[in-house]
């Protein structure tokens, strides 16, 4: 008998478009084929996924695994790898490496280097500079490309854009969505004083709200005035939202779990662990990014996975690195909150899944549909981890989060229909490909 499916996930809960339902998903060559109640003897390989709930594959938007330049920090084997370790099906990874993915060719090699050696798929987005703000056009159109990246605040060497001819002579170009560092450099230097020894807490207040919101208002002007579209990566502050809620016309935006979940008074015990740009600041506003969540300013969630060793990270601030390890975690994190009420899984679906496809045009992913790639994140919503650093799929090896106990752990991992991991363990071998985009679709 031919089988109609090559796999049948039976029994979970599907969370998708429609709501939550107990459903089969029958999967064929790597796409979905039918959602509803399906037969066993239909299938080459059943998968009991009775008591779980199956949700469209997590889109982890910012990550930097730090390949090539950087391989010591991590690698895009060992980055994807904690990727899926978590649940996570798809990235896009940022371009501050060495070299800098700033030219087709820095573009190119990073898709090759990704092609069948990431265990989740993948895209890479490309730096925007001055020198290259005339091809940026071409850029955001070439394969695997996620999109143009621009830093407005502290970054290094060429991909700092702090002035605003130097954002606008990029948005003049751009013709999808451009995201966006916003943190207002010029304040930044002139509070560099602000910096105690030793002593990160001092990091939110050299790295003010004020640096952030500045920033946030000055880019939005310029993106009315070029006519173009933008995300704020990793919001941090209460007012940023408020101001956000008025500009959705132009403007998306992404929070991150850490910002979510902890405070400055976490400082006193993780310090350095958690020195971020933006920093993680007081829990007013970490309530003013929940806020946004609830209201739904917030777009779509990034971990903004931006690992270091353990050893660089000990440096005595602020000598020490900012970043620190995420996308291993954002769906336990995020799950957690989900079970203590702060929003619905729904919710999360919708600034996991739907929102990336939504507002970056990703094709054929971020919806549980026939037609769409089997890309699913499989969640035990009722069991309850530690997390610790020796689960670390990551080259780092820790995480802010350790000692942390959830509720909701991801169980299984599954890309274009290929179960990638089950119940922590790797159970295939490396099979991430390129994204596509519908604004950048191949062509012949």
């Amino acid at each position: 008998m031919t089988t109609t499916f090559d796999t049948i996930f039976k029994g979970a809960t599907v969370v998708n478009h429609d709501g939550s339902a107990v459903r089969d998903i029958g999967v064929k060559n790597g796409r979905i084929t039918a959602i509803g109640s399906l037969s066993e003897n239909s299938a080459g390989e059943v998968i009991n996924c009775t008591g779980l709930h199956i949700l469209p594959g997590v889109v982890d938007s910012q990550v930097h695994f730090r390949e090539p330049g950087l391989e010591h920090k991590e690698d895009l084997q060992t980055g994807s790898l904690a990727a899926v370790l978590g649940g996570v099906t798809s990235v896009f990874e940022m371009p501050n490496t060495k070299p800098l993915t700033t030219s087709p060719e820095a573009l190119a090699d990073k898709v090759k280097r990704g092609t069948h050696r990431m265990h989740c798929d993948f895209a890479f987005w490309v730096g925007g500079t001055r020198d290259n703000a005339k091809d940026v056009a071409e850029l955001e159109r070439l394969p695997g490309a996620a999109g143009i990246k621009v830093f407005m605040g502290s970054s290094t060497g060429d991909l700092l854009v702090e002035d605003d001819e130097g954002v606008a002579s990029i948005l003049r170009n751009t013709r999808r969505r451009a995201a966006f560092h916003s943190e207002d450099e010029f304040r930044l230097r002139e509070r560099e004083g602000l910096r105690v020894e030793n002593d990160p807490s001092s990091h939110p207040v050299w790295r003010d709200e004020i640096a952030a919101l500045t920033c946030t208002q000055r880019l939005v002007r310029i993106a009315r005035e070029a006519g173009a579209r933008i995300h704020v990566l990793h919001i941090s502050t209460a007012e940023e939202i408020e101001f956000l809620k008025d500009y959705k016309d132009v403007a998306t935006c992404e929070a991150t779990p850490h910002h979510l979940t902890l405070s400055s008074e976490d400082y006193k015990t993780l310090g350095n662990l958690i020195q971020m740009n933006p920093p993680v600041r007081d829990a007013r506003h970490r309530d003013g990014i929940w806020h946004g969540i609830g209201q739904g300013v917030v777009d779509v969630l990034g971990s903004d996975h931006a690992p270091h060793t353990l050893e660089e990270k000990q440096k005595p601030y602020p000598a020490s690195p900012s970043g620190m390890t995420g996308v291993q975690t954002l769906v336990p994190i995020m799950l957690d909150h989900v079970n203590a009420g702060r929003l619905s899984l729904e919710r999360f679906v919708d600034l996991s899944s739907h929102g990336p496809n939504r507002i970056f045009g990703m094709s054929r992913k971020g919806r549980i549909a026939v037609g769409y790639d089997a890309d699913l994140t499989i969640v035990d919503m009722k069991r309850s981890v530690t997390i610790t650093h020796e689960q670390a799929g990551s080259k780092a090896g820790w995480t802010p989060y350790h000692g942390k106990t959830v509720t909701g752990w991801p169980v299984g991992t599954i890309v274009r229909g290929h179960k990638v991991m089950w119940e922590g363990e790797i159970v295939n071998p490396a099979l991430g490909e390129p994204v596509e985009f519908l604004e950048a679709l191949p062509r012949n």
